[in-house]
């Protein structure tokens, strides 16, 4: 997930969000029709959610801490809810997009990410957009697509959620993780 570079980091964010609601939409109507599409694409949505959230987790929400008089709180919430929805992406990782259960951890996870994307949209962006100048929000675009590209690509409920741990591990985590995924082919089409 990608957007020209330049974007502040709601654009980057939002189109982030739109992306996976548009995967989210295709595997709602795939059902529980072509297995091997539904495995790959909910391997693609692990994916991209894991970027997205670990450049949230190392960028976005300690700029919330630092700009919005709420901003402990705020972070607190979306950092408690990305590791909610990061143990149900281990779940869903462990199974089998033919197993029964696995329908349900998807819907799990659909409706984890939805109340979030909610969250962020309708109260965290316009907040942070109000406090924080234009030439903050694209230094933060900047730094937000920069790191997706070297994120881990594999949920890690037990790696740290915020700095200075995540920006460490972060990167190492990365590296090992894209490396298994091309030996594996994981998340390609």
């Amino acid at each position: 997930m990608s957007t020209s570079t330049g974007d502040d980091v709601i654009a980057v964010l939002s189109h982030d969000h739109r992306e996976v609601e548009q995967m989210f939409t295709e595997l709602e109507q795939l059902g529980t029709a072509d297995v091997e599409r539904r495995q790959n694409l909910t391997e693609k949505v692990i994916i991209e959610l894991v970027r997205h959230s670990v450049a949230e987790e190392a960028y976005l929400y300690p700029a919330v801490r630092d700009l919005l008089p709420d901003g402990n709180q705020l972070a607190d919430r979306e950092i408690a809810e990305h590791a909610q929805a990061e143990e149900t992406m281990k779940q869903l990782e462990r199974s089998d997009a033919g197993e029964a259960g696995h329908a349900e951890l998807l819907a799990r996870l659909m409706a984890e990410i939805r109340d979030h994307i909610a969250e962020e949209e309708g109260e965290l962006f316009p907040r942070l957009r109000d406090a924080a100048s234009a030439e903050q929000l694209a230094e933060l675009g900047r730094k937000v697509e920069a790191i997706k590209k070297i994120a881990p690509t594999r949920p890690h409920p037990t790696a740290p959620d915020t700095p200075p741990g995540n920006k460490l591990m972060g990167p190492a985590t990365g590296l090992i993780d894209r490396m298994r995924d091309a030996l594996s082919g994981r998340g390609k089409d």
